[in-house]
């Protein structure tokens, strides 16, 4: 092997190292490749060999080490200049710039020295006739860095006014350093708007966007831009993750979900990047990383979570109060370090401010699954539902009990009187306050009564018990209502014929009561409620046991015990809160009974009236129940608008009131709702709130992963690739075929395919549209697994795996064969064929054999259906014109004239039959046959026929001769005719 091949071998082993992930590993090949290129005896070797250890050092966990190689090149350029070329020449220099501010980040580095290599950076740009803007950009670093604020300001001004040239960095990487800047100085509005085009994908480097999604983290939350904030944690943090350089991005993430009550999120970061705890290469990105690990354990510690273990440096098992401890210690002791050789205190009152922060948000959630390894921060949980039945007008006396008890009475009566859910709550706290003896006989049995509410099942006996206290308080009626309560209890723990029983003679007794004005239609309402709803309980388990529409005789029951309440306390609904209920309630029983009966509408109809009347009684809350199955029953009909309706109305009652659970489930319905409806942004926002519930409720793996299935997909609709492949990857691990069906795992990864094909990264889209694939094999229905077979190959083929791709391809075209579907067929064979050819060898005649039977394929299918057939012609023109472009591209760089020749005749020919199948189909092809005839042109202008290859271009411009000009297309192939023309006439 000569030495020029060796050197091409090497240059190769660079680049392909250069691109494997950064860390140890890669700068350990860079040092043996310095190693390899010295034994060449090539003074550029050596050079090109240095300045990639160099850059390799530069983004990794050793970028301490790169001031050797620097030194060495610089070395070599005094001595021999002449052994640079242009490119490592203008290397030199550029690496200048990671030098000089690389150097503030070593705090064993000198002030001095850093200036003397900043004076030389100057002088040799200033030799080199660059302009000044790199070396002030530096300055600027350099001064920020030390607190030198005012020379900071300066060297900005003098960086922004100076001419960009070669030594500029990008304007991704400037735009980063002007944003950060006046994100410093409370600008942070003027911050995100220097960054817009940097988000937008304006402009680009290797590592950015990634630096500005991180530090735009914080000045969004402190904007209230709370949507954006979480975009760019999961677009950002993705980007950040596999780039071991990024340690001070990577501590900005950690960062965000401290401030934003994300502490778990938080913690499954510092598990992934241990390093990170004690890499010393860089002194300044580990205090900062040091500084955001006690700013979190800090957190905790405050949460009550100071014996939590976390994870931390190597070597032994850390609890959340160490780890505070000594992160708080290390960082401040590298930021001494720093102030020692700055001679100020500016980084050391920067670390502070830091570890200091308070939240700023209390709860943003991230829509992405969470290990729950730390309690959330302590939210008021709401009081339990009660149902507050008792005579509001009772005059109860507070006894000797003194100011304090009868106030807690008067506010506890106050609550029942509206039927407020926390009533239960309030007469807990007169239970607590109060001593027994003191306490009336009416105060006791509502004390019993309430408590017995808030047993639920296990409350039978109490309400027992507070029944005879309402008879020695004198209130028969009263007394009849608790027993009514109590066997509604029975019926709740499945005892529906023992609650019947024991609601028989409380109902007989209370109507006779009534009858004769002995008790009031507060207390009647409330056993015949008590009774209707036992006898719903009955139709539900009938249901349950039977299907629905089954049980008529319970059914029927239950209708005439709800038309009795609805028929006595209606007439009274606008004197009493609680009369209004049972109203209200005994039209929701009549709409839920319709509904057991499979009369939708009439449901609907009447769970709407029951809902709007407790709405229209004050009384919100009850309404929620209702609102929520209206929702399910609106979604049956079809009914979109009334089914969002009570979706929000429901969310909107029951914000205070609904256990996370409920929250959980009506955010997803309202979702759902929104996404049928192609309203992708709303409906990715109610996802997120119900992933977060469902996680709050401990159903993250069952209710949360299907909220975060949801959301991904919308995210996707919308375009948010890496928004959404962070909550689908976070989801899928929780999704089983058990609990949300395989259909759903297969469409998770079917999405996550579609993402990360949109991301680039093919290979793993590949690997999840394949184990789509997998499980949709067993299905009886094929074409999603064609399908998924077809899109796997066409990402294996885009991430060079040609052989994986060309198997997956004719995997998918068996199918496609089997289900009929000739375009599939036909379209995966001509895959198969440019694959081919990119393969060395006898590419080129199987990939004729494969066009060959895709032109068999379209030929021999001969549909009834016009429509079909048209679309059939169209696919055999396309293969044609393929066919064509496949033979032209394929031409060998060592082929001869004539080889050349026959290839390019070959190709015409099946261009020129893409020409006229195109034509046959008139106008709906027009774009498509100019495409073919422009085609046809440059061949023929290349088989020397300049005449032929001229009527093709006045046969496109013809074509086009009534368009306006707008289309781009149409502007595209005018374009491309007249140069095929001035093409012909000067060859002729």
């Amino acid at each position: 092997m000569t030495q020029s091949t060796d050197f091409d071998a090497l240059r190769r082993a660079m680049q392909e190292n250069y691109e494997q992930p950064e860390g140890p590993a890669r700068n350990a090949r860079a040092e043996v490749l310095l190693a390899e290129a010295e034994k060449l005896n090539i003074p550029l070797a050596v050079i090109e060999a240095l300045g990639h250890q160099l850059k390799v050092y530069n983004y990794s966990s050793e970028k301490d080490r790169m001031f050797v190689p620097f030194a060495r090149l610089l070395r070599m350029w005094d001595e021999r200049p002449e052994d640079f070329d242009e490119y490592e020449t203008h290397s030199l220099h550029w690496v200048f710039k990671w030098v000089s501010s690389g150097m503030v980040g070593q705090p064993h580095v000198p002030l001095a020295s850093i200036e003397k290599w900043l004076g030389e950076m100057e002088h040799r740009y200033r030799l080199a006739g660059h302009s000044e803007r790199a070396v002030r950009s530096t300055e600027f670093t350099v001064a920020r860095s030390i607190g030198d604020l005012a020379r900071a300001e300066r060297a900005y001004t003098a960086w922004l006014a100076a001419d960009r040239d070669s030594m500029a960095d990008c304007h991704a990487c400037e735009l980063h350093d002007q944003g950060w800047w006046r994100a410093e100085q409370g600008s942070d509005a003027e911050a995100l708007e220097l960054w817009r085009p940097v988000l937008e994908g304006e402009y680009t480097c290797a590592h950015e966007p990634h630096a500005v999604l991180a530090s735009s983290l914080v000045p969004l939350l402190r904007l209230g831009r709370l949507d954006e904030a979480r975009a760019h944690h999961l677009r950002g943090f993705r980007l950040v993750r596999p780039m071991e350089s990024m340690r001070g991005a990577y501590a900005d993430h950690v960062e965000f979900c401290v401030l934003t009550g994300n502490e778990a999120r938080a913690l499954e970061l510092l598990a992934e990047r241990p390093a990170y705890f004690t890499d010393a290469g860089e002194p300044r990105s580990r205090m900062d990383f040091l500084a955001v690990v006690a700013l979190l354990t800090d957190r905790l510690t405050s949460l009550g979570l100071g014996a939590q273990t976390v994870p931390g440096p190597a070597g032994r098992t850390w609890t959340a109060a160490e780890l505070a401890a000594h992160a708080r210690v290390e960082a401040l002791s590298l930021a001494g370090r720093f102030d020692e050789r700055n001679g100020t205190a500016y980084v050391s009152g920067r670390v502070r401010e830091r570890m200091d922060q308070p939240p700023l948000v209390e709860r943003l959630p991230l829509g992405i699954r969470t290990t729950p390894t730390v309690a959330a921060p302590v939210r008021p949980a709401p009081a339990a539902a009660a149902d507050a039945d008792f005579d509001a007008d009772a005059d109860a006396d507070a006894g000797a009990a003194g100011p304090d008890l009868a106030a807690l009475l008067a506010e506890a009566r106050r609550l029942s009187a509206a039927l407020h859910p926390d009533s239960v709550a309030a007469w807990a706290a007169v239970a607590e306050a109060a001593d027994y003896e003191d306490l009336t006989p009416r105060d006791r049995a509502e004390l019993a009564d309430h408590e017995a509410m808030g047993l639920g099942p296990e409350g039978v006996e109490l309400f027992a018990r507070a029944a005879e206290l309402y008879e020695v308080a004198g209130d028969p009626g009263e007394a009849l209502a608790a027993r009514a309560r109590g066997a509604y209890v029975l019926a709740l723990s499945g005892r529906t014929r023992e609650a019947l029983a024991a609601v028989s003679e409380p109902y007989e007794r209370v109507l006779g009561l009534f009858a004769e004005g002995g008790t009031g239609v507060q207390q009647a309402a409330s056993v015949l409620v008590g009774r209707a709803r036992i006898l719903l309980q009955r139709v539900h388990e009938a249901a349950e046991t039977n299907g629905a529409g089954d049980g008529s005789a319970a059914l029927a029951a239950a209708e005439t015990a709800a038309r009795e309440l609805l028929a006595l306390a209606e007439p009274e609904a606008g004197n009493d809160v609680l009369v209004a209920s049972r109203a209200a309630e005994a039209q929701a029983m009549l709409g839920e009974l319709a509904a057991h009966a499979g009369d939708a509408e009439r449901a609907a109809e009447l769970l709407t009236r029951g809902s709007e009347a407790f709405v229209a009684a004050g009384l919100p809350w009850f309404a929620v129940e209702y609102e929520a199955r209206l929702t399910g029953i609106a979604r049956h009909l079809g009914d979109a608008e009334a089914a969002e309706r009570a979706a929000r109305g429901a969310l909107e009652h029951g914000a205070d009131f609904l256990e996370p659970t409920g929250h959980a489930q009506l955010h997803l319905q309202l979702a759902e709702i929104l996404g049928a409806t192609g309203r992708f942004g709303p409906a990715a926002d109610h996802a997120l709130e119900a992933s977060h519930w469902a996680d709050e409720a401990g159903e993250g793996p069952t209710l949360g992963a299907w909220a975060r299935h949801q959301l991904g997909g919308f995210l996707l609709r919308q375009g948010h690739w890496t928004e959404a492949a962070e909550v689908l990857e976070s989801a899928l691990p929780e999704l089983s075929a058990q609990t949300h069906g395989d259909g759903a795992i297969v469409q998770t990864h079917w999405w996550l395919g579609d993402c990360l094909t949109e991301l680039g990264e093919h290979r793993e889209a590949a690997g999840h549209w394949l184990r789509a694939a997998e499980i949709a094999r067993h299905w009886p229905e094929q074409r999603d697994h064609a399908m998924l077979a077809h899109l796997a190959a066409e990402a294996l083929g885009h991430a060079e795996l040609l052989l994986e791709a060309d198997q997956a391809y004719a995997r998918a075209g068996d199918l496609w064969r089997s289900l009929g579907n000739v375009h599939g067929l036909i379209r995966s064979l001509r895959a198969r064929a440019w694959l081919a050819v990119r393969e060395e060898g006898p590419g080129l005649d199987t990939a004729r054999e494969l066009m060959g039977e895709a032109v068999r394929a379209c030929e021999d299918e001969v549909p009834e259906d016009h429509e079909e057939r048209v679309q059939l012609v169209a696919e055999l023109a396309q293969t044609h014109r393929q066919f064509g472009d496949l033979v032209a591209r394929s031409t060998p760089d060592d082929a001869d004239d004539e080889a050349i020749h026959a290839l390019f005749e070959e190709a015409l020919a099946h261009v020129t039959l893409a020409v006229a199948g195109f034509l046959s189909l008139g106008e709906d092809a027009l774009h498509s046959r100019t495409g073919a005839q422009l085609a046809a042109g440059w061949l023929e202008a290349d088989l020397e026929h300049p005449g032929w290859a001229a009527a093709r271009a006045r046969e496109v411009l013809a074509a086009y001769a009534e368009e306006d000009g707008a289309d781009e297309t149409v502007v595209a192939r005018r374009a491309e005719a007249e140069r095929l023309l001035r093409a012909t006439e000067s060859g002729a």
